[in-house]
């Protein structure tokens, strides 16, 4: 069981409804996923349509956890209209906040992703705020009431995988009590248990699932290896060594010797 933004869940792994080859596709990998938390887009100008309102029909079926974003904004003034209209669409006070400030690489702009997480906490929002792997923006969101904080693995799409684990792991250990997710630049399933071996509570991904040859069976890829390095930082990775040492100690055995006659 996991708790965050004052719900509980049983899956740490967050997903997107993106970029499938079909809604039946995406909601067959969703489901495989185990994911109970989904990330959906705020499309204003297909509020009304057919298609719109199919893909919200899948969404409510799955009976999931939504997680509206602010994709696609660039300042926080926008930010904050989306995130209060998606409050009234959806019903939720979670919000992903997302402030790009740089269209090349999809960096979010820290200034005004910090000015859009203050007021919209005052405002009464559960924001998770989408950043990069700096520790100073991280400090800045922290200091204006964010519980949550999902730094990038590397750019949106990319994957890459963890540009800067040293990074990512110095916000663990700045924010030992801060719930954190690793969002963005997740290409495989061994960047997800990377990302959960550094004791990051979850993974939030989209692309590696969506765009994979096969992503139902990439969606469930993905579940168990969330799982595994969950596990895996409970039970406390070993050390790494300089040199090789033995798994089968020679301290305290016995030695056969051959003696000749």
């Amino acid at each position: 069981m996991w708790e965050i933004g004052g719900k509980t869940v049983n899956s740490r792994l967050l997903i997107g409804s993106a970029l499938y080859p079909s809604p039946a596709n995406m909601k067959e990998s969703i489901k495989v996923s185990g994911a109970q938390i989904v990330t959906v887009s705020l499309r204003r100008q297909n509020a009304g349509d057919k298609a719109g309102q199919n893909f919200w029909n899948i969404i409510k079926d799955l009976g999931l956890e939504v997680l509206p974003n602010t994709a696609g904004c660039h300042s926080a003034k926008e930010a904050i209209t989306t995130a209060q209209m998606a409050r009234e669409v959806f019903g939720t006070n979670w919000i992903k906040l997302e402030v790009i400030g740089d269209q090349y690489n999809l960096q979010p702009d820290p200034f005004e992703t910090v000015k859009a997480a203050e007021i919209l906490i005052k405002e009464g929002f559960e924001v998770f705020p989408y950043t990069t792997d700096d520790l100073v923006v991280a400090t800045r969101l922290v200091d204006v009431g964010c519980k949550i904080l999902m730094p990038w693995g590397s750019p949106i799409g990319s994957g890459q995988g963890l540009m800067n684990p040293l990074n990512l792991k110095a916000i663990r250990e700045k924010f030992p009590k801060t719930q954190l997710i690793v969002d963005a630049g997740i290409g495989k399933p061994s960047d997800a248990v990377k990302a959960m071996e550094l004791g990051y509570d979850g993974v939030l991904l989209n692309s590696a699932i969506a765009l994979a040859q096969d992503p139902i069976m990439m969606a469930e890829a993905f579940k168990y290896a969330v799982e595994a390095g969950r596990l895996g930082y409970k039970a406390g990775v070993m050390q790494k060594r300089e040199f090789a040492s033995p798994s089968t100690p020679t301290i305290g055995t016995p030695f056969w010797h051959q003696f000749k006659e």
